[in-house]
């Protein structure tokens, strides 16, 4: 009986091994052939070894036209957008995590019914709206789309965090004379401080790899970000550049993999509370 169950529990164990390998290729078989390519002069759909090193596809997107320029778009575009994001969902979080009113949870549902509306949905609305206002083509205006697309969603996360730090420090620091901005700014964002880093990193995430927003909303193509100009490595008849495709997205995932980086030891932190209130 005993050998059986142990029989079993192993049985199990191997599946799950087996299902999580499986999962991992799916994701590890992409980002090879990417790296691959980038260094094969004769790359393909295959996932093979390059036939010979070589960085010639650099040399080919490395120029203002095909990388500099969408690159700087996008970064202007996200990161003005994700600075955006962040202080307005900071600021609306706030009073839903501090204050009880009777609107708090129909406002929460309300928002979190905005996040699972399609994109494609909404945005031929919004193109005739940011054409009657003048918005259409210019870059304030896609910011500000972006940060209305993912607000909602940061407002949720943000409030979550901000839950976790106890109301106690607050109202210790508004005896001190401190107003609620105050308190806002120099207690509860820094020690809610892997909070902010996630809702961070999942906004410019959101934004740098979205396509559809800027390719509505911009015209000119010296604003197209990179998200938009990477289409232009696919040709007319199925010819694909692959090895300049592959090079340019390891150039393109290059932001993303700093901001991670460089935000990672916020990301896993905890709260630094201990000690900070007594029961």
């Amino acid at each position: 009986m005993a050998v059986t169950l142990a029989s079993r529990r192993t049985a199990r164990r191997l599946a799950a091994d087996a299902g999580l390998l499986v999962l991992a290729a799916a994701f590890v078989l992409p980002l090879a052939w990417v790296v691959l390519s980038s260094l094969d002069p004769h790359a393909d759909l295959r996932v093979k070894t390059p036939d010979g090193l070589t960085l010639d596809n650099f040399d080919a997107i490395l120029t203002p036209e095909i990388t500099f320029t969408p690159l700087l778009n996008s970064l202007i575009l996200c990161g003005s957008a994700t600075a955006l994001t962040v202080i307005c969902a900071a600021l609306a979080a706030y009073p839903l995590s501090r204050f009880r009113s009777r609107f708090n949870r129909p406002f929460l549902l309300t928002i979190l019914f905005a996040t699972s509306l399609p994109i494609t949905a909404i945005m031929v609305p919004v193109y005739a709206l940011f054409v009657r206002v003048d918005l259409i083509d210019t870059m304030q205006g896609t910011i500000f789309f972006f940060a209305a697309s993912q607000l909602p969603y940061a407002i949720w996360l943000m409030k979550n965090f901000m839950d976790g730090v106890p109301k106690e420090l607050e109202e210790a620091a508004w005896t001190d004379g401190a107003s609620s901005l105050q308190s806002l700014l120099r207690i509860v964002l820094p020690l809610m401080g892997p909070g902010v880093a996630v809702v961070t990193v999942f906004s410019f995430v959101m934004m740098w790899g979205n396509f559809f927003v800027p390719f509505m909303l911009l015209l000119t193509p010296d604003q197209m970000p990179a998200s938009v100009s990477i289409n232009d490595f696919f040709g007319n008849r199925g010819m694909v550049a692959y090895g300049q495709l592959a090079a340019f997205s390891v150039v393109y995932s290059t932001p993303v993999i700093l901001l991670y980086v460089l935000i990672a030891r916020r990301l896993g932190g905890g709260f630094a509370l201990g000690g900070a209130v007594k029961g």
